[in-house]
């Protein structure tokens, strides 16, 4: 089953996105350099570019950069004024997403800002409230991130959360793997949270069984 759901995503991307230079060397280049591959496929990454657009999107925040692949779909989708900040833990990941984005000619347009995610967002205070978050980074922080990314945005920020299906490990109460505890607990948020209007969609393709969280602040 999995060969033919990559099928279909290599069928999606050859239909609908076609071929770009820019995201092949991306992803080239990351693996030279060693990073997982663990990026969004491509189909995800211009859902992310489209829902970025269709919010208006001026200011836009990551949470987790690694080689910044995820971070061009994004900025790609901002207008000449807008922005992007992204938060990124390892200063490795950071030097090869800088690389990239420069040869995307983006850089110019985004912030990368090298630490701990909780860290970092903390220090944010008085700056323009953001337009869209995506949240793809340690899983057991799910819930503190969308609690920060309520912080730091508005009524009508979209907030996107990655990887919350985990094959469907989410089902498992008594799992003692980090990431589903963190997943569940952001479910547990978003359940209980009047400040947001939430689903979540199951996925299947090049990134197997998982799924996204999609939010909106009210």
């Amino acid at each position: 089953m999995g060969e033919r759901w990559q099928a279909v995503d290599d069928y999606i991307a050859a239909r609908l996105l076609g071929d770009d230079d820019v995201l092949a060397t991306t992803l080239a280049n990351n693996a030279e350099q060693g990073l997982p591959p663990i990026d969004v496929s491509a189909a995800q990454g211009k859902m992310l570019f489209l829902l970025a657009q269709m919010a208006g999107a001026k200011r836009i925040l990551e949470v987790g950069t690694l080689g910044g692949y995820s971070t061009i779909w994004l900025a790609r989708a901002l207008p000449d004024d807008g922005s992007l900040v992204t938060l990124e833990l390892e200063a490795h990941h950071a030097r090869v997403a800088q690389a990239n984005l420069e040869n995307a000619g983006l850089a110019g347009k985004v912030d990368i800002r090298v630490g701990p995610a909780a860290d970092s967002l903390a220090a944010m205070t008085g700056d323009a409230p953001f337009d869209f978050v995506f949240i793809d980074a340690d899983k057991q922080s799910n819930a503190a991130y969308v609690e920060e990314a309520i912080r730091l945005g508005r009524p009508g920020t979209t907030i996107i959360v990655d990887n919350v299906v985990r094959e469907g490990g989410v089902l498992d109460a008594d799992s003692d793997d980090e990431r589903i505890i963190g997943t569940r607990a952001l479910f547990d948020m978003l359940a209980a949270d009047s400040r947001l209007d939430a689903t979540a969609v199951q996925t299947v393709g090049a990134k197997k069984w998982d799924g996204f969280v999609l939010a909106r602040v009210v």
